[in-house]
């Protein structure tokens, strides 16, 4: 039987949500800055090469606020560029405490970043890092009236083992939209962990932060295995005539819980040059080479 090529679209709903999101989200962990044609530029390449989700936090940018805020000057210069974004924000972390996601805090943070941002509402307000002090049932409370209150379309967490989300869903009166984990080439864990399957199991979109390894994949390592995954990811960019990059992020894509890297990029060029990703053709043995180099030990 010939290997069927995995296919990517360029779009998918989150979730079981009506958001149509691009296949790869635009992180703004390093939106940074005073420049706002510099900041501005950012966002435009993003849009211009069809990547309209776009995720960041309070916690983003230089210091608390700063990236929501820096946002929020590009979108006061130019109302247009919102009307193309899927937004994206987190809350629950708060500097020195460190995590809180009792109500009060997860819809005052909320407001907040609504604010800075200059927007009414965002189309998915997320739990950064789950808070061990928290009852699941006073985390969903918070959602429940976010967005009774109009203030959030969608929600989802970020970073929540399996049996989190599940007590979490458990309380919620209408559908998680999505989990963060991290995944990449070098972080397989969401495979086998239950983080991956869960979200298909219950119809949950995935978003998979530090796709390039926290940048690991990105250039020159001397470790053994970041060197085995950058090889066996190389030959197939080879092949393909595209960077390794590219296709670390089609290997995420592929997953069949359809995962959305988010680029970290806050270089123009690399923004669209990330789309790139789209243009790749991965067959199962090819994908199932990336993944043994990974695990650095044959495939059971």
């Amino acid at each position: 039987m010939t290997d069927k090529s995995l296919s990517i679209s360029p779009t998918r709903k989150l979730g079981k949500t009506d958001l149509e999101v691009s296949a790869l989200a635009w992180g703004m962990w390093r939106f940074a800055g005073d420049d706002l044609d510099a900041a501005t530029a950012r966002v435009e390449a993003a849009l211009a090469a069809g990547i309209n989700f776009f995720d960041t936090a309070d916690i983003y940018g230089t210091g608390f606020g700063a990236a929501e805020a820096l946002l929020g000057r590009v979108f006061a210069r130019a109302p247009s560029l919102r009307k193309g974004v899927v937004l994206a924000t987190k809350g629950g972390i708060q500097p020195g405490v460190p995590y809180n996601s009792s109500a009060a805090y997860l819809i005052a943070a909320c407001e907040a970043s609504l604010k800075r941002m200059g927007v009414e509402r965002v189309e998915l307000y997320q739990i950064h890092r789950p808070d061990s002090l928290a009852h699941p049932a006073e985390v969903a409370a918070a959602f429940d009236t976010l967005r009774g209150a109009g203030k959030i379309a969608e929600a989802g967490v970020s970073n929540y083992t399996r049996p989190q989300v599940a007590a979490l869903r458990a309380h919620l009166p209408f559908a998680l939209a999505s989990t963060q984990p991290e995944f990449s080439a070098l972080t397989i864990a969401p495979i086998s962990d239950g983080v991956l399957d869960q979200a298909m199991e219950v119809g949950m979109g995935v978003m998979a932060w530090s796709p390039l390894g926290g940048g690991r994949l990105g250039g020159h390592s001397d470790d053994p295995r970041v060197k085995a995954v950058a090889a066996a990811l190389d030959e197939i960019a080879t092949r393909q005539g595209v960077s390794r990059a590219s296709v670390a992020y089609a290997w995420i894509m592929a997953h069949p819980s359809g995962a959305i890297p988010i680029v970290g990029s806050q270089q123009p060029e690399r923004i669209a040059q990330s789309v790139e990703a789209l243009s790749v053709t991965l067959s199962r043995a090819e994908w199932y080479a990336v993944l043994t180099a990974s695990r650095g030990t044959p495939l059971p």
